[in-house]
């Protein structure tokens, strides 16, 4: 049987995006093994080659794997910056928390709305970043910031939430809305 990360390359020169997939995840649960040649694809010239260098480490999902995941925030191919955030988002990498809302501000809105639900999958340990970044001057970050916060549902949010709804953005002002309602924050129960 062939070496996994030999399958996986070949799949990708072949431009066979279905058996690059099949195998990327094959590389799931080989640790630290497979980084050097992974890390090598972040730096090729070819985007395609990069896109698959994340989703490669992205499979690996170790600690490692995980920071050179961050540094391909800073690609400067949108797409890339997309599978980073898609893949710090569902390893639940807390290490990726501030270069995550960092991208709240991509000039891409895909990779902003990426790094929004990154951060909300990532859940508790990005909360304390998220309420910093209600009070950020961009309005794409304070929206993201909100979003994430109102899947999120952290009580220690709705002081923060309750100050956004006189954000002067309108997006920024529903998705405040949006998780106080959630929360339950502002309902009246009464009894007829």
């Amino acid at each position: 049987m062939s070496d996994p990360l030999t399958l996986f390359l070949d799949s990708i020169a072949a431009g066979d995006d279905a058996r690059a997939e099949t195998h990327a995840l094959a590389l799931g649960g080989t640790g630290d093994r497979y980084l050097s040649p992974l890390r090598e694809l972040l730096s090729d010239a070819h985007p395609d080659r990069r896109w698959w260098g994340v989703r490669g480490l992205a499979a690996v999902g170790t600690l490692q794997a995980r920071r050179q995941i961050v540094a391909a925030l800073n690609d400067p191919d949108a797409a890339i910056r997309a599978c980073a955030a898609q893949g710090l988002g569902e390893l639940r990498a807390e290490e990726g928390v501030a270069a995550l809302v960092d991208r709240l501000a991509d000039s891409s809105p895909l990779v902003a709305r990426i790094a929004a639900d990154g951060l909300a999958r990532i859940g508790s340990p990005a909360v304390p970043a998220l309420i910093a970044a209600l009070s950020a001057e961009e309005t794409p970050v304070r929206a993201g910031a909100a979003r994430a916060l109102s899947i999120i549902q952290p009580e220690e949010a709705v002081p923060a939430l309750c100050a956004a709804l006189d954000d002067p953005s309108a997006i920024v002002t529903y998705y405040a809305e949006e998780a106080l309602e959630r929360m339950g924050v502002g309902l009246i129960l009464f009894s007829p």
